[in-house]
């Protein structure tokens, strides 16, 4: 099973499933939307009992199978869904298929389960790339298999704006495409496809996305990027920029020196967009707001901005975007939403402390926001970056670096144990990172993200790589072909799964990781051209 549960004791019994089998007790909307395939109907007494007990936590969960039928006990509607898809990986691989057949024996199990981290999660860039709404929704099934929680989608970045505007309807007018994307290798020369791209959610995307996700228990969690990455933005509203110059919507990758205005107008239409956003994905725990890569040299620039700077108080352009975040951050907290920052705002300073930090750069500084009293994510980009490939060889296809592999997945700790106790506790979770600039569709998605995020719900849920890991894969495998993922096989791609006849050498993450360890104490770096 994957992942692999707390406790899992082998029963001699077993007990024999129908489709169309009753399920009774609390918690059973849980149970049936988590086994499609069983069609379960509802009923007063069911060879699926469901029960909810209040000392067990909201996602823990017990689950019995023996010779008179199946027992779920769980703390809480998520608990009773994990258990659900615990149940599930019990039976066949032909049961994630649509024409599996009427019955099923299913081994006769104790399972006692609760996950490590309360933050289980797939980060998505549908900025550089978009992917509709029917993608976003699969993603959500595959996590939920996967007992993942977390979908935080990266909407808005210098090439391009993915959500609809009512209140400023030009960044789905205007922000949403682009003439044109590079698809050149890192280091290469610029080289264009020449065809435009773009793409939105609706109003009704969004509900339509935040309600099936929460019904599979999964949170999303949405980013507008500030104040940096801005592109895109200013190609609709170039007013709310530091300069006022339009921007064109980025075709090419990197860091622009494009960045809002920190005054007041420019506050009031972020705030204004995070209204709209929340109102239409519904309950919205948590807003990402960015802060990272930012180029301050357009405020230091600019006379308005530095005397408004000045009145606040403030001695410098960093003091200043320490100040912009946590003013949105504010805003957020007004309307019932933590704020998560990438670590370049917490370097900055100034946050405030229900602030989650996310330290992409490094583990390093997540410790030191850990013991400032910060929730910490952990995304370093070693093992967590998705966008680099999953070994250093020339039939894999066109990838930011190489490498990071499964198994650099499955043994990584999102809590070290030579962190204090103090500083482990403030470690809420991991999530893995799919960057897009090199992910033009959903096939390449697939590959990119699977199975390494199979070993990322191990982390997640167990803490780290349970023993044994290698062998479940292989047999779990058999489940995602069953659904229909195209996955990267353990033993490299697939020859229709191949990009270039050649490969420049590229990027390698030692190097990388090398270096923005050192950025991390100069809150005035951004991420270095590699």
């Amino acid at each position: 099973m994957i992942p692999r549960p707390e406790l899992l004791t082998h029963l001699s019994a077993s007990y024999e499933l129908t489709a169309g089998a009753t399920v009774s007790g609390d918690l059973v909307d849980a149970v049936r939307l988590a086994l499609p395939v069983l069609d379960l109907r509802p009923g007063d007494s069911g060879e699926i009992d469901v029960r909810r007990d209040p000392a067990l936590g909201e996602e823990a969960y017990r689950l019995t199978v023996g010779s008179r039928g199946i027992e779920i006990v769980a703390g809480g509607r998520a608990g009773a869904f994990y258990a659900a898809q615990s149940l599930h990986q019990l039976l066949p691989h032909a049961t994630y298929r649509s024409s599996a057949q009427d019955s099923w024996l299913v081994p006769g199990v104790r399972i006692d389960d609760a996950p490590r981290f309360s933050w289980r999660g797939l980060h998505l860039d549908v900025a550089r790339h978009f992917f509709p709404k029917r993608e976003i929704l699969r993603l959500v099934d595959l996590m939920a298999m996967h007992k993942l929680n977390r979908l935080h989608l990266h909407l808005v970045d210098d090439q391009g704006w993915r959500v609809e505007s009512r209140a400023y309807p030009l960044l789905h007018e205007v922000a949403a495409h682009r003439a044109r994307t590079a698809i050149n290798y890192y280091r290469e020369p610029e080289a264009y496809d020449d065809v435009p791209h773009g793409g939105y959610y609706t109003f009704d995307d969004l509900a339509e996305i935040g309600a099936y996700a929460r019904a599979r228990c999964v949170t999303v969690v949405p980013e507008i990027d500030v104040p940096g990455h801005a592109s895109a933005i200013l190609a609709a509203y170039p007013a709310f920029g530091a300069t006022g110059e339009r921007h064109d919507v980025l075709d090419r990758w990197g860091i622009s020196p494009a960045i809002l205005s920190p005054l007041p107008p420019t506050v009031e239409f972020l705030i204004t967009i995070f209204d709209e956003l929340m109102g239409a994905l519904g309950e919205t725990p948590y807003v990402h707001i960015g802060g990272d890569e930012v180029v301050l040299d357009h405020w230091a620039g600019s006379a308005e901005i530095t005397a408004y700077r000045e009145s606040l108080g403030l001695a410098t352009t960093n003091d200043l975007q320490a100040w912009f975040l946590r003013r949105l951050a504010d805003a957020l907290a007004e309307r019932g939403a933590r704020a998560v920052v990438w670590d370049e705002a917490f370097v900055s300073g100034g946050l405030r402390q229900d602030t989650v930090v996310m330290p992409w750069r490094g583990m390093g500084v997540g410790r030191r926001a850990a013991a400032a009293g910060h929730d910490v994510v952990a995304t370093p980009v070693f093992p967590l970056y998705f966008d680099y490939a999953e070994a250093a060889s020339a039939d894999e296809p066109m990838a930011i670096g190489d490498a990071i592999t499964v198994e650099d997945v499955a043994a990584f700790q999102p809590a070290p144990e030579t962190w204090t106790d103090e500083e482990r506790a403030r470690v809420v979770g991991a999530q893995a990172q799919l960057w897009t600039e090199r992910v033009p569709d959903a096939r390449t998605l697939d590959y990119r993200m699977w199975p390494r995020a199979c070993a990322l719900a191990e982390v997640a849920w167990s803490g780290t790589g349970q023993e044994g890991f290698a062998g479940r894969l292989e047999e779990h495998l058999g489940r995602l072909d069953a659904i229909g993922v195209e996955y990267r096989p353990l033993a490299g791609p697939h020859p229709w799964q191949r990009r270039r006849p050649h490969r420049p050498s590229g990027v390698r993450v030692a190097d990388v990781m090398a270096r923005i360890e050192a950025m991390t104490h100069d809150p005035e770096s951004t991420r270095p051209s590699m």
